[in-house]
């Protein structure tokens, strides 16, 4: 009998924790799209890259996998957020890019 007390509460630990680090690794790679929108608008703000700053910075977002929140450039100073749906859960995440100060 104990043996299947064991069993279901490692099943049971099991189908709640995998679920549980998967949202831990997809909230990293949103964290990875907000950096890579931010620095692709702060890119093209400074000119180094032609084009229009949050434009830019949507295209690096769904290059990742999610979708702009917000953008707003103070300068050359870009400030963007992104978000994505999993499995119901909205994430988001923000990230700040510029030139060295």
């Amino acid at each position: 009998m104990l043996a299947v007390a064991l069993i279901g509460a490692t099943l049971t630990v099991t189908l709640l924790g995998v679920p549980l680090l998967a949202l831990l690794a997809v909230g990293q790679s949103v964290q990875n799209a907000a950096d890579a929108a931010a620095l692709a608008a702060a890119d093209t703000a400074s000119g180094a890259v032609a084009g229009f700053p949050c434009t830019a910075a949507a295209e690096a977002a769904a290059l990742n996998g999610a979708s702009v929140v917000t953008c707003t450039l103070d300068g050359l100073i870009s400030s963007v957020t992104v978000a994505r749906t999993v499995a119901g859960f909205a994430l988001t995440s923000s990230a700040r890019a510029g030139p060295p100060p």
